[in-house]
């Protein structure tokens, strides 16, 4: 294992640990475990986990769900049950090192309310791949692809199940064309800016297994002020 870091979240009462030189986080997380609405009772699926910072901060805002963290790296997965450690948080969270195409339901007893992902947001052999190959496979479409992870999504989800994305806006029609094709309906769509007047680079996707057709695209979601800071909302994303 490399050299790690610790952050803090939520006034120090969420710990991360990452590697400091490996592939590490951004603020895509925090934006997407925003929009996860979360019940009592769920039990959800964290496909390409990473470092676990979306189980991290989704079991902190809800202490009565249950996560299962996939991660097909083996380095990614032990940082990420270590975190899961550090937080306390074993017996709601659980962290598998696999790959997603053999994952089924047995392995995570059950199926599952919730599907999330931050998933690579780039094809296999488009632009520049990382030489660091712990970057270049959570960046690209290497050993999962869009197709795997809304396959395994129709597989593991209960039938009215929703799937919870944060994605290049660029590849949008990727994405509806995938979520179809796998019986997931999108119904819900924000598209998220940089800044006032900028292009949209991601946006936010919900759909629902076996649901009916009629999708919401909702106000968008802008990340910096004029000044450079947080707008009100992004900041109320990192509030305890």
């Amino acid at each position: 294992m490399d050299l790690l870091t610790t952050d803090t979240f939520f006034n120090g009462k969420i710990s991360v640990k990452q590697n400091r030189n490996g592939y590490r986080f951004s603020i895509d997380s925090v934006l997407l475990a925003g929009h996860v609405k979360t019940n009592p009772g769920d039990r959800i699926l964290d496909i390409g986990t990473g470092s676990g910072i979306l189980s991290l901060i989704l079991a902190y805002r809800n202490p009565k769900i249950n996560i299962y963290g996939v991660e097909v790296q083996k380095s990614l997965a032990n940082i990420a049950a270590l975190n899961v450690m550090d937080n306390n948080i074993e017996d709601r969270v659980k962290i598998l090192c696999a790959d997603i195409k053999n994952l089924n339901a047995d392995l995570i007893s059950g199926h599952v309310d919730i599907v999330v992902s931050n998933p690579p947001y780039r094809k296999a052999k488009s632009g520049r791949v990382n030489p660091d190959n712990q970057r270049a496979v959570a960046r690209h479409e290497i050993d999962m692809t869009l197709a795997d992870i809304l396959k395994a999504a129709n597989r593991l989800l209960h039938v009215s199940g929703r799937f919870v994305v944060i994605y290049p806006s660029e590849r949008i029609a990727d994405m509806i064309t995938q979520m179809r094709l796998s019986g997931i309906e999108p119904k819900y769509l924000r598209f998220i800016y940089s800044k006032n007047n900028s292009e949209s680079k991601l946006v936010i996707v919900e759909g629902i297994k076996g649901g009916r057709t009629g999708a919401k695209i909702v106000s968008p979601l802008v990340i910096y002020s004029d000044d450079g800071t947080y707008t009100d909302e992004v900041k109320g994303m990192f509030m305890p």
